[in-house]
């Protein structure tokens, strides 16, 4: 994805549909809308995931708390956003097998009426997946438990429940998405800001004025109509779209903390190492401890927050996550082993201003202001992101006269095409002078488009150097990064398309100056750029280890 020539459609194209915002409604809508055929743009004011679609737990799943809520409330909206969300589930792990695949999880018991207790609600959690289910739930003696879970404290379990969800990575989600939008034919920008709506007499918008972000030049897009898939920020361009519109949206933060693999003891020989889901926490969470990425990342808050906020993970959060995980195993996790962390704004449609967060509907809306003609999609998970994007862009269709079917149902999302269990395998065959980490990083990131960064090692085979000790990444993902997915800055590269500025703040400082010289020549940046880059995203990591370590000290 070139930028120059993607900003250049931008400003002499017209386009059917606009969508502001590029998470994952925004990079959803792209891909429905232009393999529909439909001409599409796609803004994104940061970059694409920067915000809340980077930032989730990364478990693509049905959700056992909203199960357990609808079936004690009575609450149908609970159970249809479940039953919904376990179709969508299996839906993701065939368009994106390379980011997304199943993951088990266990549920402690204290006692064997618990036990029993989730083991029912589990099975009717399995029902409601259908022909959809992943594999039978299934009811695990304490010895059993701790083959799954070795961490587990034996004196304080009787036994545990085991069920399957989806785990994916988010942020390379969302840009595979926005790769297969631009690969039929959809014009994708970051780093551009919209700043205000022309409209025609009769208040209809026309187009929007944007801001280059990395420029200042102003450019003017046209488009038939204009999607709002800004999340938190939605209230703010609907009342610039038409003053007259109220709010919508409320957010809650969710913090994670990210440990090292031995942080807690993780399983040995052929028995599969499972995820934690914790049932109970102090204010009525579930929380989870998962292995990711060679990581354990645990989550998650669920605290009230403004729209407008820009979160990270704070001492206490840290604190309260560990707190609930330490209640249940042997050797208990000092806040100081914490090596990263992130936090997100989830966006909540709110229909009671008064009602907690935590009792808000995970559910979306599709909103249509007559008056201004701004389709706003609201509200809604990672999920179910294809099912609220389809909704969205039929509406669009019903709205432009036309009647392309949707087929994001089946579509192949970029690097899945030709990916199987066996390609991890078959890159160690095919590369046996490559690190193994390594390949096997490079196939469940890129998937079948691997090969393109293991190319880019003809031209200069020391870019295999890793850019960090201990971590998979290498300095050809730095190269690809910039030349074919768009990375403008350091934090787009270290933070999204290579992930270790979430998991390990020490490793980032030191991948920056490495990182930073390759990314001046990929962008043509003089030295005072690159130092200007280096200082400010140095100071970023700085600032989210010196929180942790101060209130440690």
């Amino acid at each position: 994805m070139n930028r120059v020539s993607h900003l250049n459609r931008l400003r002499t194209e017209p386009f059917d549909v606009c969508i502001i915002g590029a998470g994952a409604s925004g990079a959803g809508c792209a891909a429905d809308a232009a393999s529909r055929g439909l001409r599409v743009a796609l803004l994104e004011a940061d970059d694409f995931g920067a915000g809340t679609s980077g930032t989730s737990t990364k478990l693509v799943h049905g959700g056992v708390r909203y199960l357990e809520q609808a079936v004690k409330t009575a609450d149908p909206k609970q159970l249809a956003l479940v039953r919904k969300a376990l179709h969508e589930r299996r839906t993701l792990l065939h368009i994106a097998p390379h980011l997304c695949h199943p993951l088990a999880l266990v549920t402690p018991c204290a006692t064997l009426l618990e036990g029993w207790y989730y083991a029912i609600g589990l099975k009717i959690y399995d029902w409601l997946a259908g022909s959809r289910r992943m594999a039978p739930s299934r009811w695990l003696n304490k010895r059993e438990a701790l083959r799954h879970f070795p961490a587990f404290n034996a004196n304080k379990l009787n036994s545990a429940v085991l069920y399957y969800d989806g785990q994916f990575d988010d942020v390379r989600l969302n840009l595979s998405l926005v790769q297969t939008a631009v690969k039929h034919g959809a014009a994708a920008v970051n780093h551009i800001r919209a700043a205000s709506w022309e409209t025609n007499t009769n208040g209809k918008l026309t187009a929007i004025r944007a801001v280059d972000k990395l420029t200042g030049e102003s450019l003017t897009i046209r488009a038939d109509l204009f999607i709002n898939a800004t999340g938190t920020h939605a209230d703010q361009l609907r009342q610039e779209a038409n003053s007259g519109q109220g709010r919508r949206m409320r957010a809650s933060k969710g913090a994670h903390a990210v440990l090292p693999a031995n942080a807690l003891p993780m399983t040995t020989g052929t028995t599969e190492q499972a995820a934690l889901l914790v049932p109970k926490t102090h204010d009525g969470r579930v929380l989870f401890a998962i292995p990711w990425r060679g990581q354990w990342l645990i989550g998650t808050t669920d605290t009230e927050a403004e729209p407008t906020d820009t979160p990270t993970l704070l001492p206490e959060e840290a604190t309260y996550l560990l707190e609930h995980v330490n209640e249940l195993v042997t050797k208990p996790v000092p806040v100081e082993a914490v090596t990263g962390g992130f936090a997100g704004l989830r966006p909540l449609l709110q229909a009671d201003p008064n009602a907690s967060s935590k009792a808000l509907v995970r559910d979306h809306e599709v909103e249509v202001d007559e008056r201004s003609g701004l389709v706003s999609i609201m509200g809604g998970k990672w999920t179910t992101y294809r099912l609220m994007a389809q909704e969205t862009i039929d509406v669009c269709c019903q709205r432009l006269g036309k009647s392309p079917a949707c087929v994001t149902e089946t579509l192949l999302l970029q690097g899945a095409d030709g990916f199987n269990k066996q390609y991890v395998q078959h890159l160690a065959d095919s590369y046996p002078e490559y690190p193994t980490d390594v390949l096997a990083h490079l196939a469940n990131t890129y998937g079948t488009d691997a090969l393109a960064v293991l190319r880019l090692l003809r031209e200069e085979h020391e870019w295999i150097a890793r850019l960090a000790p201990n971590h998979p990444f290498i300095e050809a993902e730095v190269i690809y990064a910039a030349r074919q997915e768009m990375a403008q800055t350091l934090p787009d590269v270290l933070m999204r398309r290579i992930r270790l500025g979430l998991i390990d703040w020490q490793a980032t400082l030191t991948a920056i100056p490495r990182t930073a010289q390759l990314l001046a020549v990929e962008r043509g940046w003089t030295p005072e750029q690159r130092t200007q880059q280096e200082t400010e995203f140095r100071a970023h990591i700085e600032l989210l280890m010196g929180s942790l370590l101060m209130n440690n000290a």
